[in-house]
């Protein structure tokens, strides 16, 4: 544990807390935020960066989900249900992302000797271990099958998903990011991207794996733990073992280069989605 927890030790933790901007907040903007801040991590414009982000009835895509055969009649049923779609420029399939749902990020300088693609999934299952180490409860890292954007990193507890892990590289910086089914049901969302992928793929052989998706399977923490918790608690332990584990931590929005940065990053991100996905 002392060796994943190593990572989490930095001298200084800068916070960026986009977990209460509400509806508005776009989701095409994190996946920007987090490009950006990469690149000023890596170029040591800015210390690592912790960053929280909620974002409202929003599926995330991933670009192997855009290959499915029947990807309209998926996406017109997301709409039907009153939700967002985007394309993340990362890997990955479809997760659900809305106002139970925390999304934390870690930006870490990747050092001369780099930080292998492991020991950044293994730092952030470790904070994770650590934020709940009241409760315990055995947190593994294995691949939950059955579950939506399923992966060597699924968090569970007794076999049920509650969290997925993704990583990213950008010009000498690593973003680690989480999902984290905070509150409400896990197997709700997962019948959604089971009835999506269901319309999108109508049973038709594909070059590209997708999901069976097994709602049991999947469970929020308040589920898992028995315990009313919000995205506001879940913070809160965030922050608390961030400090345990810095210098100090101290809040900073984008500024200077950054915000030229952001602005490319942005444009960038919209194209590609407009390119990819059709108006319905």
């Amino acid at each position: 544990m002392e060796t994943n927890l190593s990572l989490l030790q930095q001298e200084k933790w800068r916070i960026i807390d986009q977990s209460s901007l509400g509806p508005m907040f776009d989701a095409l903007q994190s996946f920007a935020m987090d490009d950006t801040l990469c690149t000023s991590v890596g170029a040591g414009v800015s210390s690592a960066v912790a960053r929280s982000w909620v974002h409202h009835q929003t599926i995330v895509l991933g670009i192997q989900d855009t290959k499915l055969p029947f990807l309209q009649d998926g996406l017109a049923y997301l709409k039907e249900q009153g939700y967002r779609f985007i394309v993340r420029n990362s890997g990955g399939l479809a997760v659900v992302l809305d106002s139970g749902v925390l999304n934390l990020s870690l930006i870490f300088p990747d050092t001369e000797k780099g930080i292998d693609i492991n020991r950044g999934y293994d730092a952030m299952w470790a904070l994770i271990k650590e934020m709940f180490s009241d409760f315990h409860v055995d947190i593994e890292a294995r691949e939950i099958e059955g579950s939506y954007c399923p992966g060597s990193y699924d968090l569970s507890i007794n076999g049920k998903k509650f969290a997925g892990i993704s990583q990213r590289r950008i010009r000498k910086g690593v973003a680690v990011q989480i999902y984290l089914c905070v509150s409400g049901s896990g197997q709700d969302r997962a019948r959604l991207i089971q009835q999506f992928y269901k319309l999108a793929k109508k049973n038709q052989e594909t070059k590209f794996f997708y999901p069976t998706i097994r709602p049991e399977v999947m469970a929020s923490l308040t589920e898992l733990l028995n315990t009313e918790l919000t995205v506001q608690d879940v913070m809160l332990r965030f922050l608390n073992v961030l400090k345990q584990m810095s210098g100090r931590i101290y809040g900073e929005p984008l500024s200077g280069k950054e915000l030229d940065w952001y602005a490319v990053n942005y444009q960038r991100i919209v194209d590609r989605n407009e390119k990819i996905i059709v108006d319905i």
